[in-house]
């Protein structure tokens, strides 16, 4: 069980208030706080004009999940854990770089142009970044969705396959910018669709009906296999980028 406070048999998974340490219910009270305050959450991205910043990740994070989690809307570094954090064999940005990583992602999304030619681009930075140690696709799905949307276009996500779509997420993070996320994405573009729609979709995607647990892992930050997996990840990510390219 994902453990970085080291505290799961005191305190349950991730320190949740109701302290429940079963992944059954775990899933299920994930999934309920998120359809409770999915619409909020899309309220607040609607609401605000100006560009989305970090602090608009950080509070949808914290209006979707604060009724579980204390440190909702609170990432890695500010929390001082989960350093290094890898799922499976992918491995994500160190924590006190995360924010840059969304950043970056934001940058691209707030301009209208770039999300349209690059959706896959502006996705895999918010997934390289992972910035919370729990929600992360919920998060960076309506923050993404929220962008779209300002650019006059949606994702048609009740199309995707899950497993192909996290093979073209996985190819976005280890070789970003490249197009693997994007060529996925190109098909499935479509007008703008109604509010009603992205509910129905978001809520339906699979994955994000509590189905699934995240399979994070963390690492102390003195862990030298560890730091070798993340520094590998890294190199190769900025090989992969053009020059130009502004990523931190």
């Amino acid at each position: 069980m994902f453990d970085p406070f080291s505290d799961f048999e005191t305190a349950g998974y991730l320190r949740n208030f109701e302290g429940l340490k079963d992944p059954d219910e775990i899933k299920v009270q994930e999934h309920a706080f998120f359809e409770a305050n999915l619409e909020e959450a899309l309220d607040r991205l609607s609401n605000h004009n100006g560009p989305l910043a970090y602090e608009h990740f950080l509070e949808v994070h914290a209006i979707l999940f604060q009724d579980f989690y204390p440190w909702a809307g609170q990432d890695r570094h500010m929390l001082d854990v989960g350093r290094l954090v890898e799922k499976g064999d992918v491995q994500f940005e160190v924590a006190e770089r995360s924010r840059q990583a969304v950043e970056w992602g934001l940058r691209m999304g707030n301009d209208t142009r770039t999300i349209r030619l690059k959706p896959g681009a502006v996705m895999g930075a918010f997934a390289w970044g992972h910035p919370f140690l729990d929600g992360n696709g919920r998060t960076m799905l309506l923050v993404h969705t929220a962008l779209c949307a300002r650019a006059g276009f949606s994702i048609a996500w009740q199309l995707t396959r899950k497993n192909e779509y996290l093979r073209a997420l996985t190819a976005e993070i280890r070789t970003p910018d490249q197009g693997a996320l994007d060529e996925y994405f190109r098909p499935l573009i479509s007008p703008m669709s109604s509010r009603d729609d992205w509910l129905s979709q978001i809520i339906a995607l699979p994955g994000l009906d509590g189905s699934q647990m995240d399979e994070n892992v963390a690492y102390q930050a003195n862990d030298a296999d560890a730091v070798e997996r993340y520094t590998e990840a890294a190199r190769t990510r900025a090989q992969s980028l053009d020059p130009s390219n502004s990523q931190p």
